[in-house]
């Protein structure tokens, strides 16, 4: 059964995997029509590639039982001052990592770069992990309605909505996987309507060589201060570009710190605005930056978070193990250490352990931004 509204979903075509080093900054367009908007010709040329190696990851978080350490996340962190400069770090936060998901604001840059015409709700639905609420559904579909694009041009991959209540109420109206309810349909929405303005190819949006993801690498690349070490395919089929979790904080800083009417402050202010509609009800990501006055913040599967305050302090957080639990302590860890009030960071430095139905003890970070890294 599929949902009100919704169009079939089977895709017509097999896009091609691009190769693990395939290197889209460098591939060509292929006609006139395909050229790409003008970067700032003055930015400062982007440094080497993070090194591609196995991170060495230091203990960040104690999953504590009855007074004894039950288990350990390890991971790595950095903490920038307004500057740029490193105020603390753990682990290994200059190896080359996928940020995943904390990597759309950066992508919600390059499409306003590229004319994309949103703001509001709908520009924060573009840089979100949504919960599959009516609302984002709502919105990705106001997002295809204004280039009048068909639900089934969409090329993420079916999924149920990624919120539990979300899923459940889905699953008991009968409805299957479908794109639009898959966390990642505003961005995709909003790759189709860039495409569509720019007079680019619909078809093969996701390919590497396509102009808009030429175009969001080197956005990457310019945001982040260095060049992309790796290229592979993010969960819903996107290309995802490896970075360091450092150039990851920059990133979210410049974004951050930006003036209100360039891309990059458009998505700032998007984000704080609308946090639920990153996120949504509920979720720890919008709480935080309803709590942190001015904060802009990403999650990403895999243990990542990203985090800005509008001074341009920032952080950059990697779970090893992916462990979603564990995220949210080292963050709030990394906000304290950057000034941040630890009242309003409470609810987010422990998670409950539960035994029998009630705490029996908690998710803690590690003293990690006090002791030298590895």
């Amino acid at each position: 059964m599929t949902a009100p509204g919704h169009h079939d979903n089977t895709p017509t075509t097999t896009l091609s995997t691009p190769p693990l080093n395939a290197s889209p900054v460098n591939a060509s367009p292929t006609s006139a029509s395909h050229t790409l908007p003008d970067l700032d010709p003055d930015r400062p040329v982007p440094a080497a590639p993070p090194e591609i190696r196995a991170a060495r990851h230091v203990p960040l978080v104690q999953v504590i039982r009855g007074g004894l350490v039950e288990g350990v996340h390890h991971g790595s962190a950095v903490v920038l001052a307004a500057d740029g400069q490193v105020l603390g770090q753990a682990g290994d936060p200059d190896a080359a990592f996928y940020p995943r998901s904390a990597l759309k604001p950066v992508q919600a840059v390059a499409m306003l770069r590229a004319g994309l015409p949103l703001d509001g709700e709908l520009l924060a639905l573009t840089a979100a992990s949504h919960s599959g609420q009516q609302r984002h559904l709502a919105g990705a579909r106001r997002i295809l309605a204004q280039g009048r694009l068909a639900e089934d041009l969409l090329r993420n991959v079916p999924d149920l909505p990624y919120g539990a209540p979300e899923r459940e109420a889905w699953l008991r109206a009968g409805y299957g996987p479908s794109r639009l309810a898959q966390n990642c349909s505003g961005k995709h929405a909003a790759m189709l309507l860039t495409a569509q303005l720019r007079d680019w190819p619909l078809e093969g949006y996701l390919d590497p060589a396509h102009p808009l993801q030429q175009l969001i690498a080197e956005t990457v690349e310019d945001l982040t201060g260095q060049r992309i070490a790796q290229v592979t395919v993010d969960g819903c089929g996107a290309p995802l570009f490896a970075v360091s979790p450092r150039g990851l904080a920059r990133a979210l800083a410049r974004i951050a710190t930006a003036p209100a009417d360039t891309p990059e402050g458009r998505v700032a202010t998007a984000m704080r605005e609308h946090p639920e509609m990153v996120a949504g009800t509920g979720r720890d990501v919008a709480r935080l930056m309803r709590a942190v006055p001015g904060l802009v913040a990403k999650d990403g599967f895999e243990g990542v978070q990203v985090a800005a305050l509008p001074d341009g302090r920032a952080l950059a957080v990697k779970i090893a193990d992916g462990g979603d639990r564990a995220r949210m302590p080292v963050t709030a860890a990394a906000l304290a250490h950057l000034g941040v009030d630890p009242g309003l960071l409470t609810e987010f430095a422990e998670a409950p352990v539960l035994g029998g139905g009630r705490p029996v003890g908690s998710l803690r970070a590690t003293d990690f931004l006090s002791r030298p890294s590895a």
